[in-house]
């Protein structure tokens, strides 16, 4: 039996590609580790999960927007990280290495290399990350929904967010994405267009965050507004299924999920993100006429008064063309035929 190691993470999108992908690997009855970070949230979404039969967090944190000494520790910690995973690889008998990206993914793929075991990288974004653009020429795959020469271009989004889908043709419902550590600005956009969305009798549902639930749940009571509202939630599929807009970050997985359940969106990228890589992912969407994208500098009302006038059937209609089923298990498949056989 051939055993897999997925490494990578440190924020939610990583790791929400790290989840579909050990699902799948579960499924296809493959042994399955994890080594991650102590550092970002790969703790608390895979401390207990049943997917892996071992997990590994490591003393590790980022290096690229550190400078001076902290750098220098950053690299330290790798450097450690890596002789240790090292010895890791090889006590499993690791046959391949899938990197879901992240900081915390650099201690395992540098190993995998050392060790001549095949490493595999899944690039989220529209824009390559640091690390993925060091190993793009080392990797034996190169996976990315953005790129011609990839060879599975369908994002592993959960199949769920298919199942749920459906065409939208007026909007009835809005649902705001703060996401699960919760965007702020999101939040707060959300109260200031409230009241416009209420006067045309529109539906709001608001992903907070934990940080800020009670905040914005206190805020739309005052205004007299019935929104629902979560702080975070294991439903989001069927949350999304619900709302026929949705105002968001434009991370890479919200955006693929989004795109899996037909339902079109006005993306605000987080300006701060590395190499603005929010924005060249809604950039893709946007050149193919499926999204809308607002820069935060700019106002939103003219921009959602804009939309609201829309009828969203013929975006709906190409965004769930846009991407099939199944793509965490079509790169399994790959992986098995192409690189393991």
């Amino acid at each position: 039996m051939k055993k897999f190691c997925i490494t990578g993470g440190g924020t939610g999108g990583h790791l929400a590609i790290a989840k579909t992908i050990a699902k799948t690997t579960q499924d296809m009855n493959i042994e399955t580790i994890f080594i991650g970070s102590e550092s970002g949230q790969d703790r608390d979404y895979f401390q207990d999960s049943p997917l892996f039969k071992e997990k590994y967090f490591l003393k590790t944190s980022g290096v690229v927007n550190k400078k001076g000494i902290k750098k220098i520790f950053s690299l330290l910690n790798i450097f450690k990280a890596f002789l240790h995973v090292r010895k890791i690889l090889k006590e499993q008998n690791i046959d391949l290495v899938f990197s879901v990206g992240g900081f915390s993914a650099a201690p395992a793929s540098f190993a995998a290399l050392s060790l001549g075991i095949p490493l595999i990288i899944h690039e989220q974004n529209a824009y390559t990350g640091t690390l993925n653009r060091i190993l793009k020429k080392y990797a034996t795959v190169f996976f990315s929904s953005y790129d011609k020469d990839s060879p599975i271009k369908d994002y592993p989004v959960d199949d769920i967010f298919f199942d749920m889908s459906r065409i939208r043709k007026t909007i009835k419902t809005v649902i705001f994405l703060g996401g699960s550590q919760g965007a702020r600005y999101i939040n707060e956009l959300a109260i200031e267009l409230a009241p416009l969305l209420q006067e045309k009798n529109i539906h709001i549902i608001h992903q907070t965050g934990k940080n800020e639930y009670n905040k914005i749940k206190t805020s739309y009571q005052k205004l007299g507004i019935n929104a629902e509202v979560y702080g975070f939630t294991d439903k989001l599929p069927q949350l999304m299924h619900k709302a026929d807009l949705a105002i968001s970050r434009s991370g890479a997985s919200t955006l693929w999920e989004l795109t899996a359940n037909a339902l079109p969106a006005l993306f605000i990228p987080y300006p701060y993100a590395a190499n603005d890589h929010q924005y060249h992912n809604a950039r893709f969407l946007e050149e193919k006429g499926v999204v809308w994208i607002q820069k935060q500098t700019q106002d939103p009302k003219n921009k959602l008064l804009e939309i609201l006038d829309n009828n969203l059937e013929e975006k709906s209609k190409t965004l769930q063309s846009m991407l099939k089923k199944d793509g965490a298990r079509k790169m399994i498949q790959y992986l098995q035929t192409k690189v393991l056989s």
